[in-house]
This record gives C-alpha cells, sequence and structure tokens, in this order.
C-alpha cells in the first residue's frame, strides 16, 4: 500500500503548484486542485465509467474534463467509481464553472447562429432580437449548470468553460 501523504515528499511547492495547474478542468464534486492532487492515484477508473467519455488523462497524468467531447450529464459515475476521498459529497453542487461567450461568437460578428442555445438543456443561453442585426446571446449564469453541451456544439469554439469562483478559464 502507498502512503499517499508521503508521495510528492521531494516535490517542491513550485512543481506542485505547476502540477496543479495542468490539472484542467476538474471532474464534478471533485475537492480542491491540492486535495485532488494528494488523492488522486490516477488508475482511470473515472475515466473508464464516464458514459459521455469526456474525461481524459490530462497533462500531469491526472483525469480532466474535456468539453470539446461532449457534456457532463452529472451522472455521478466518476464519484461512485473513485476508491479515494477526493469528491465531495453528490448531493451539493458539482462545480462552479460557467460559460463564458467569446467575441468571436457567429452572432455576435453578425452571422446567424444559435447552435448553443439549442442544446442548452436549462435554456441558460437565449438570443434576444435585435433591429439591424441577427439576434444577440444572452447567456444567464444563474441557469448555467456548467454542463458544457454549448461547447462542442458551437461551430466556431466560441464558447468556453470558466470557474466562477477563480475567474479563470477552467476549459483549456
Amino acid at each position: 500500500m502507498v502512503d499517499l501523504s508521503r508521495r510528492r515528499l521531494f516535490t517542491s511547492g513550485s512543481q506542485k503548484n505547476q502540477l496543479i495547474y495542468q490539472v484542467g478542468t476538474r471532474l464534478p464534486w471533485a475537492k480542491d486542485d491540492a486535495e485532488f492532487v494528494d488523492g488522486c492515484t490516477q488508475c482511470g477508473k473515472c475515466i473508464a465509467a464516464c458514459e459521455t467519455n469526456i474525461i481524459k488523462l490530462g497533462a500531469g497524468g491526472f483525469p480532466s474534463i474535456d468539453f470539446d467531447k461532449g457534456e457532463c450529464t452529472f451522472c455521478e459515475k466518476c464519484a461512485e467509481v473513485c476508491p479515494e476521498p477526493i469528491f465531495r459529497p453528490t448531493s451539493t453542487i458539482p462545480w462552479k464553472i460557467k460559460a463564458t461567450i467569446k467575441p468571436s461568437c457567429l452572432a455576435i460578428q453578425n452571422v446567424e447562429c444559435r447552435t448553443c442555445s439549442d442544446v442548452c438543456e436549462p435554456f441558460a443561453i437565449q438570443f434576444a432580437l435585435q433591429i439591424g442585426r441577427v439576434a444577440q446571446p444572452k447567456l444567464d449564469s444563474n441557469l448555467c449548470t456548467g454542463c458544457g453541451a454549448c461547447v462542442s456544439a458551437c461551430p466556431v469554439t466560441a464558447i468556453s468553460m470558466s470557474d466562477e469562483k477563480e475567474g479563470s478559464n477552467a476549459g483549456q
């Protein structure tokens, strides 16, 4: 049995911070980055259990979400199958990431496109009619679950997922 608390004994702080940065978008209900990195054994069970195949092996060897492949259905399988205590209870909010629409959005560029709203089940993305322009996207962050369905649907990759808590781009 490996003592995980001593796993990074000889790792300097800067290397650990770099590793945490490489984790990418954490899995739903995953604890904070430091706890996730310290506790995850990189067994891959969460990757195999993901019903939409959006969990991939990240740069640091840790599982992370790839919204380019699809959406998170919040099926809870990744948290259920994990043998380590690196997840919060699934009765809590899965994460604090939300969609962000970039200026490269076709509608913002005055080209008709509503693909993102077509796939948004909670109707967090709506389009407001404009005089002399195509309808413009309006994102209601209170309705956005952070599922990422809009990311893979966008034909020009103008949507990313951002962590509200940190204000950083969690999708990259």
